[in-house]
């Protein structure tokens, strides 16, 4: 119980720290501890089976460190696993106590306040666009919002290669938005399905359409978290409140320190886990 009372964020990498940072801001005085699975990222071309037994595995870690409460800030994550940890697993540990959130359904609880035109694009990776996870809950909250999706198998890799400055990269940013734009013109609004994608924000807007929302995830989740623990006192109380922040990875901890400084904007510091299996 390293880490009793603290917030469980966890992705396969680097991405859900552009989350982490949100959730810091709205929520300074918690308790934190991140886990990227970078020694497996990424996540997003694996098969649902894959991406559920490793999360379930990373899920374990943080209630073994003593986290209540366990934050998918990863949209692969979130859309091939989450349901079931939430239905399976966790009725089996048979404690009230431990809690798992994804970012799919904050997101799609607010998506269609942004547009006009009741016509989304969603930008994602491959497994968050093939689980189709938006389209349904988006359906479930604005029946009248048609979706479109468009899958970006690029940008991930470009972003942790930290080529996503690059003239290079304009021509996939350029390329994907344009695919996206080509399944309907009356797209207003956009959605940035993949918490790395916001390091990619100027291009993303110099390449889409004028007027067009741009919308990312890791405020909405933030805003939805602080609404959660508003509501879920017995949760708030089970979390400490000394303002900590720790940083754990499944791979080399120098790497994952320059890289994750990228996407957190701080300096970190890490250690690295070891998960069997």
């Amino acid at each position: 119980m390293q880490h009793k009372g603290s917030i469980g964020v966890f992705d396969s990498g680097y991405g859900g720290l552009t989350v982490l940072k949100e959730i810091v801001q709205h929520l300074p005085n918690y308790n934190y501890v991140y886990l990227g699975d970078n020694a497996r990222a990424p996540y997003g071309t694996r098969s649902f089976e894959t991406v559920y037994q490793y999360t379930w595995q990373c899920v374990q870690w943080f209630f073994e460190q003593g986290c209540p409460l366990v934050i998918l800030a990863c949209n692969t994550a979130s859309a091939k696993a989450l349901r079931n940890i939430q239905q399976n697993n966790l009725p089996q540990l048979n404690n009230p106590n431990q809690k798992v959130l994804g970012v799919i359904r904050p997101t799609t609880e607010v998506i269609g306040n942004f547009t006009e035109t009741n016509q989304v694009g969603v930008l994602g990776t491959n497994g968050t666009v093939q689980s189709n996870s938006y389209p349904i809950e988006i359906e479930k909250f604005f029946p009248q919002v048609k979706v479109f999706q468009q899958a970006c198998p690029m940008w991930v890799p470009l972003i942790e290669n930290n080529e996503h400055h690059t003239k290079g990269a304009d021509f996939f940013v350029k390329e994907y938005i344009n695919a996206l734009m080509h399944q309907s013109p009356s797209i207003d609004t956009i959605l940035l399905a993949c918490t790395h994608y916001p390091l990619l924000l100027d291009k993303i807007v110099e390449y889409s359409p004028a007027d067009t929302k741009i919308i990312t995830q890791g405020k909405i989740v933030a805003e939805s978290l602080v609404n959660y623990l508003h509501r879920h006192t017995e949760i708030d109380a089970l979390c400490i409140k000394e303002s900590t922040t720790h940083f754990y990875t499944t791979d080399d901890t120098i790497t994952f320190d320059k890289q994750a400084a990228i996407f957190y904007e701080k300096h970190i510091q890490s250690k690295q886990v070891h998960l069997e299996g």
